[in-house]
């Protein structure tokens, strides 16, 4: 007890404040016992403590609320784009028929393939790709110019190996209908479009191997078969002379060749007639690179 005495006294021992103002006024002065003055302390410094922490809180929520309305527009455009995307899916889905076991390509002949399109079924396959792809039917429905939309020239720098009409089938024997013409030419060579327009179908097929059907509009149709190579994709236009794919041997051909065919109308019709001068003059194929 005698030990804590001059603890107690030290701590309840009066200390003087004084204030002094600046101008000639009297000066305060306050006295408080030492205890009281160190817990005003521990008061002060707490509330500056809290206060500190308050306004980085409130400096974090700012920050927070900025980032979180970035990532909200992000996320918004995010979803926008992946919408898109889901459309642009099912389009393509559509058009591939990617979730059946058939090819869309299927409208080609398989294993005992003449070399020759079905055409009734390979039209309703076309007919099926322009409800799906909006853009194939807005191309042809505008008023395309007759020259560009008739196939004119030789889709590739070939040879005639097989023409149209009643044949000898060159792998499977036999005389059977050939509804188009094989132009022979090395591996790669580069294939043109011979008309400007549109891709309806461009993909894989058993018969046929690589295929790629364009529609020019005023009723014209062109067909090359046995790609090594694909260059365009469904949707995409096309001029006169452009590369469309590469020769190659795909499907069921002896060499690498182009079967290229052309429809009026829906009804196949001998290319030859189309052919013209053996390739496209220089400013065309300039053109439409």
């Amino acid at each position: 007890m005698h030990k804590l005495r001059p603890l107690l006294k030290r701590l309840f021992t009066p200390i003087t404040i004084m204030l002094v103002p600046h101008s000639n006024s009297t000066s305060l002065n306050f006295k408080m016992p030492s205890a009281l003055f160190g817990l005003l302390l521990v008061f002060v410094c707490v509330g500056i403590v809290y206060t500190v922490s308050i306004t980085i809180h409130v400096l974090d929520y700012y920050v927070m609320k900025k980032q979180y309305t970035y990532m909200n527009s992000q996320l918004q455009s995010m979803q926008t784009t992946i919408r898109s995307l889901k459309a642009s899916e099912v389009e393509f889905k559509n058009l591939f028929s990617l979730g059946s076991k058939k090819k869309v390509l299927d409208a080609v002949k398989q294993e005992n393939s003449d070399g020759s399109i079905d055409v009734e079924e390979l039209k309703r396959q076309i007919n099926e790709s322009m409800k799906s792809v909006s853009e194939i039917k807005s191309y042809l429905a505008k008023e395309q110019n007759t020259y560009r939309a008739t196939p004119q020239g030789w889709p590739v720098d070939g040879k005639l190996s097989s023409g149209f009409g009643m044949r000898i089938h060159p792998k499977f024997g036999g005389r059977k209908f050939h509804s188009g013409v094989d132009i022979s030419a090395p591996n790669g060579a580069p294939v043109h479009a011979t008309a400007d327009g549109i891709i309806s179908l461009a993909g894989w097929s058993a018969g046929s191997g690589k295929i790629v059907v364009v529609e020019h509009g005023h009723g014209y149709t062109s067909v090359y078969a046995h790609n090594s190579r694909i260059d365009v994709k469904a949707g995409q236009t096309v001029k006169r002379g452009q590369i469309i794919s590469t020769t190659g041997a795909t499907g069921n051909a002896t060499g690498p060749h182009v079967h290229y065919e052309v429809w009026k109308d829906g009804i196949y019709v001998n290319p030859s007639q189309f052919l013209g001068d053996r390739l496209y003059k220089n400013s065309e194929i300039q053109e439409a690179s």
